[in-house]
């Protein structure tokens, strides 16, 4: 066992959610499944939830952009905190997708530079940033 490396832990790039859906609902994906239509529930689900985002992209663009959110994934460094911290200011993350806090940022540094957390997608810290964070996560 000498021989075995750890590499890095790998990042999920989606996050698990749970729904509840009718028996007749239910019924009508599993009859889509096995039509064929689809190659399990979650194919069929995540087909209906891009298809319903994608009618209201207009709608979502103007909200991120009336919000000044940043859409897709955005990291936060050490480096890029430290650079704050030099410069007097205070960051408010706005992020429309994933936020992702590096495993190297202290929670002093994180308190010191990150004002507010406004993250509608998933954010990713250490859970003692985020623990110290708790109060200025929205």
């Amino acid at each position: 066992m000498s021989n075995v490396r750890h590499l890095r832990d790998k990042t999920p790039d989606s996050e698990k959610i749970t729904i509840n859906l009718g028996y007749v609902d239910l019924g009508r994906i599993d009859l889509l499944v096995q039509e064929g239509f689809y190659s399990n529930r979650s194919d069929f689900i995540r087909t209906a939830i891009r298809n319903q985002l994608d009618s209201h992209v207009e709608v979502v663009a103007k909200s991120i952009e009336r919000h000044t959110m940043e859409l897709g994934l955005r990291d936060y460094t050490s480096a890029d905190l430290e650079a704050l911290k030099a410069a007097g200011e205070v960051l408010h993350v706005k992020v429309v997708g994933l936020a992702r806090i590096a495993a190297d940022v202290t929670p002093e540094l994180a308190l010191a530079t990150i004002g507010s957390i406004t993250v509608l997608g998933a954010l990713q810290a250490s859970p003692d940033v985020k623990k110290a964070l708790a109060g200025r996560i929205m």
